[in-house]
């Protein structure tokens, strides 16, 4: 067993073409090789910022930890906040965010090997 305490964790920008708008940062509270199933992380959006539309090759659990912030499809656009478990399955184009005026975090859970891909807009 391992306990992290997320406020041992730094921050790090998430520098990527995948994000548009204001800052985005990430914590990676375990190495990669310490997990043998699923990626994990922390994303925290600046208000203002998202991620472009893209899909996953697994399904995709956002859990929202903090603020409000938005989860879409190409048909669809949901306001989420803190507690709110959203389920994307693999090949969905979607994009998630904080583009208003509020800033939002989220876990981020997907299949170990899974790869992501843009979507043109």
């Amino acid at each position: 067993m391992k306990v992290v305490r997320m406020s041992d964790v730094p921050e790090e920008a998430a520098t990527s073409a995948l994000f548009t708008g204001g800052e985005v940062s990430r914590q990676a509270p375990f190495e990669a090789d310490e997990l043998s199933n699923f990626n994990f992380g922390i994303v925290s959006f600046s208000a203002g910022s998202r991620n472009k539309l893209h899909r996953h090759t697994s399904d995709q659990l956002l859990i929202v930890t903090e603020g409000t912030g938005i989860v879409a499809t190409e048909s669809e656009e949901r306001t989420v906040s803190a507690g709110d478990v959203i389920l994307i399955p693999a090949g969905e184009n979607h994009w998630h965010g904080a583009p208003g005026s509020t800033p939002m975090a989220h876990i981020t859970l997907q299949a170990k090997g899974s790869t992501t891909t843009q979507v043109e807009e």
